[in-house]
């Protein structure tokens, strides 16, 4: 039999500290588990100090080297759910966290996870551990983890955290692969357009202004748009980035972020397809929270700024002041023109019942799957539509330099 000091959360979220004995760790970590501990840091009592103290300048180090450790999306999902079955399988936190350290393949990830384990060994909570790294960690997913240390359901959150993360992502590669194509296509379109313009239209003047013969209306366009272009190569260019540049910084504004998420919402075609994108993200986001036993002022609060649109911001804050007041969540949503009347009718429901949560997992769920169909779509509506603009400018192009040549040679034909 060894003895282990450990530091755990009793439900009730105190911290508590005391010595175990048990054969191995994993027999202390069923056993404090059975006491309804969870177990933050586990250590046999004669290593504990020097082993403690070492871990911490290690991790002081990545940090004082590093700075704030980064982590890729990707790689943060993979992480919460990693940990998630760890922890629901009687490891320790600060093991786990170990485990996931040595494991990490980026070196963002290791520096992160020697973070934690530094500030964990220390003491400290996981959620305040995670703190420190806010490039990596965002305000709900520390919120949810801070709320899984006080309900004492920490591997409970984290799942939930994981399948969070993991439909939220999904939907993203959804918008992502709509986005791509039309994107290329277009960029391509673009590039073949002012090659033509710029590098083979020129060379077709010279040809006519030898001829001296009549030229057609769309010819005579096309060449003086392929003067212009040279002529202007560099003014023109220069405008299109630094109008590029001028809309970037319009848009970090505060004025210029509502502008454009207004735009957004109200563009044809993709405007509806950006509304259930907000309507999915806001109500997985607030039913996580909720059933993660978030109060729900922070829930509000971490709900308007992952909103990802400032017109759903400001109405989730409008919603905010309300229940602050003492008014039910529904009633200021109704009065924004954002949420459709069967989302704030259910949210109502959800209100009276105290079903919100789950009404709120169903409106996610609903919008989730408009926002595929809408993909699905979209993606057969464009690539037509693409095909017909392509074919229209550079055919347009073509026919303006050839017509005037066919001209010539049915004349010649006709005069033999």
């Amino acid at each position: 039999m060894s003895n282990f000091k450990y530091a755990a959360k009793e439900p009730s979220g105190k911290t508590v500290e005391g010595t175990i004995s048990a054969g191995t760790k994993a027999e202390a970590v069923a056993e404090l588990r059975r006491q309804n501990l969870i177990v933050m840091r586990l250590d046999e009592a004669s290593g504990k100090g020097k082993k403690g103290k070492a871990g911490k300048q290690k991790g002081d180090k990545v940090k004082g080297a590093s700075g704030k450790p980064r982590g890729k999306k990707s790689e943060v999902v993979i992480f919460t759910r990693q940990l998630a079955t760890m922890v629901g399988a009687g490891l320790s936190l600060l093991e786990s966290l170990d485990v996931l350290g040595h494991q990490a393949e980026s070196p963002g990830m290791k520096a992160t996870c020697e973070v934690l384990v530094s500030s964990v060994r220390g003491g400290s909570d996981l959620s305040a551990a995670m703190e420190q790294c806010p490039k990596v960690f965002n305000h709900l997913y520390i919120s949810m983890v801070k709320a899984g240390e006080i309900s004492g359901q920490m591997d409970v959150i984290l799942n939930r955290l994981a399948d969070y993360q993991e439909a939220s992502e999904e939907l993203s590669r959804e918008i992502k692969s709509a986005m791509t194509y039309p994107v290329i296509s277009m960029v391509l379109v673009l590039g073949i357009t002012a090659f033509l313009m710029i590098g083979v239209v020129p060379t077709f003047k010279n040809v006519f202004d030898s001829l001296d013969a009549d030229l057609p209306g769309i010819t005579q366009a096309v060449l003086s748009v392929s003067d212009f272009l040279r002529a202007y190569v560099l003014e023109v260019f220069g405008g299109l980035f630094a109008a590029a540049v001028a809309l970037v910084l319009f848009k970090k504004s505060k004025r210029g972020t509502l502008v454009f998420d207004v735009l957004t919402l109200r563009m044809p075609v993709f405007g509806p397809l950006f509304t259930k994108v907000c309507l999915a993200r806001f109500s997985r986001t607030f039913a996580t929270l909720i059933r993660s036993g978030v109060p729900i002022m922070s829930t509000l609060d971490i709900v308007a700024n992952t909103a990802g649109n400032q017109v759903v911001t400001n109405a989730v804050l409008d919603s905010r002041e309300s229940v602050r007041n003492g008014n039910l969540l529904s009633e200021p949503l109704s009065q924004a023109k954002v949420f459709p009347p069967m989302v704030v009718r259910m949210i109502a429901i959800g209100e009276r019942t105290g079903a919100l949560e789950t009404l709120l997992e169903k409106i996610a769920e609903f919008y989730d799957s408009q926002v595929k169909a809408s993909v699905k779509a979209l993606t057969s509506l464009i690539e037509p539509l693409l095909i017909t603009f392509m074919g229209v400018i550079v055919g347009g192009v073509v026919l303006a330099i050839f017509a005037p040549i066919l001209d010539m040679v049915g004349k010649l034909s006709g005069a033999e």
